[in-house]
């Protein structure tokens, strides 16, 4: 149960690390403009600098396919070679320039170069549900940090309306002390409690700020009036139905998938590497000078050629792409328990954050017929005061309490989406303009010697 009492660890430890760093309420409430989690999410994902670290990362991939494709290619490079000629003794002294142009192509490798181009695909396939896992922890941190901002927010709201109701019972007892009615014991106990009311204030005003820091680092922007959305996103009925799910599109096993076919397409192409090449080679030189007569030669080769012995260079290759590829698939193992952990772990949170709901808003009832009796009673002298602040706390601490669980119940219903691989622009409809993943391989896929406003 979340207490908000100076007594409480959690309130007295965030009083006395935090609660003097910040005095100033963040501007959330009235006169700041409305804002919907949709909209944070959308400023979340166009702002985020880690998208676009990563939307980098893809495309430098992308260029591993087109570096793949030219290696199929014919390579044409040029030598141009100024000598002189001459000196003490010499029978002719002058210079000569002579320019080479060779054409180099591999005509037949056994499949090695066409290896290497899949093997990049997949890489690319890989990385892009890479992405997605970024997306998905950018549009999780936005989330966390929106509710958080929202819990504070309203922490910050109740605790202010204790602080007046207890100003309330100090008065009534100083006046009730000034009669005879009660005796200064009640009234240093109202002034206690008010003085750790304020510092729970203080305190829950740094946190605000803090979370609001944190909204700012998750958004890109400082929050405004954070509403509550109209309702939590589509869950699957039940956990195994989100396994299902989550087995057919978590970006984490897609991206381990991947990494095995890439691998496996590795070991295939270090094994042919023991296979032997044939290239042609066609080369054009011109030459003119005082030395040599002006003139031009042509040579064209085709070369077969292969290892003999690399020192066990080639044959360690393979082993080590097999040990790749067994950690590749290792890893698949791994994933698939770590995204079923996930699930099960988001279904949990997200019940027993419905749980909490349905008691605190029973114990808020309660709490509250509880209170007004009390303090009914103590007008009649039959309570003290602090049987009244007592009764009062709580009341706070249901109230934060539900609070609190308001707040989990949507992170755990957003991490489900997460674990899943549901979290992304695409799947919640945000309004923004989304990346295309593919867009830039398109251009580049063909290995095009320039791309258009490159």
């Amino acid at each position: 149960m979340k207490k908000l009492h100076s007594k409480s660890p959690r309130w007295s430890l965030r009083a006395a690390l935090r609660g003097a760093a910040a005095v100033a309420l963040v501007a959330l409430s009235s006169g700041a403009q409305a804002e919907t989690l949709t909209q944070s999410l959308a400023d979340a994902y166009r702002h985020s600098g880690l998208l676009d670290q990563n939307r980098a990362v893809l495309r430098a991939a992308d260029e591993d396919v087109a570096t793949a494709v030219a290696a199929l290619r014919p390579s044409l490079t040029y030598a141009l070679r100024s000598t002189y000629t001459g000196g003490p003794g010499a029978s002719t002294e002058g210079f000569s320039t002579t320019l080479r142009l060779t054409s180099e192509l591999t005509i037949y490798d056994f499949g090695r170069n066409k290896l290497a181009i899949e093997a990049q695909k997949e890489t690319v396939l890989a990385t892009r549900q890479l992405l997605l896992q970024v997306e998905q922890t950018v549009l999780q941190a936005a989330v966390n940090a929106y509710f958080s901002v929202r819990e504070e927010f309203e922490t910050v709201s109740i605790i202010q309306n204790n602080v007046r109701l207890i100003t309330e019972e100090l008065r009534a007892a100083e006046d009730r002390f000034e009669v005879g009615e009660v005796t200064r014991t009640d009234v240093a106990v109202a002034e206690s409690r008010l003085a750790s009311a304020r510092a729970d204030l203080a305190s829950a005003r740094g946190n605000l700020t803090i979370a609001a820091a944190a909204f700012r680092e998750a958004v890109g922007r400082a929050p405004g009036g954070l509403t509550a959305p109209r309702s939590l996103p589509r869950l699957p009925a039940s956990v195994a139905e989100a396994k299902a799910i989550a087995r057919r599109t978590s970006p984490s096993i897609l991206q381990a998938r991947h990494e095995i076919t890439a691998a496996e397409l590795t070991l295939e192409r270090a094994k042919k590497a023991l296979y032997p090449t044939l290239s042609g080679t066609a080369t054009t030189s011109i030459s003119e000078g005082d030395v040599l007569n002006t003139g031009r030669s042509d040579n064209i080769a085709i070369t077969l050629g292969g290892p003999i012995s690399q020192g066990g260079a080639l044959n360690s290759a393979i082993r080590r792409s097999r040990a790749a590829l067994d950690g590749a698939r290792a890893n698949l193992h791994v994933t698939r328990h770590a995204v079923d952990e996930a699930v099960e772990t988001a279904f949990a949170s997200f019940g027993v954050a419905r749980a909490r709901i349905m008691a605190t808003d029973e114990q808020i009832r309660d709490a509250h017929v509880a209170y007004r009796g009390t303090r009914e009673e103590a007008s009649l002298g039959a309570r003290t005061t602090l049987d009244v602040l007592d009764a009062e706390q709580e009341l706070l601490d249901a109230r934060a309490d539900k609070i609190a669980a308001v707040a989990a119940e949507y992170r755990a219903a957003y991490s489900v989406l997460a674990s899943m691989g549901r979290l992304t622009a695409k799947d919640l409809g945000l309004p923004v303009q989304l990346y295309d993943p593919a867009g830039y391989y398109q251009l580049v896929k063909a290995a095009p010697q320039y791309l258009p406003n490159s």
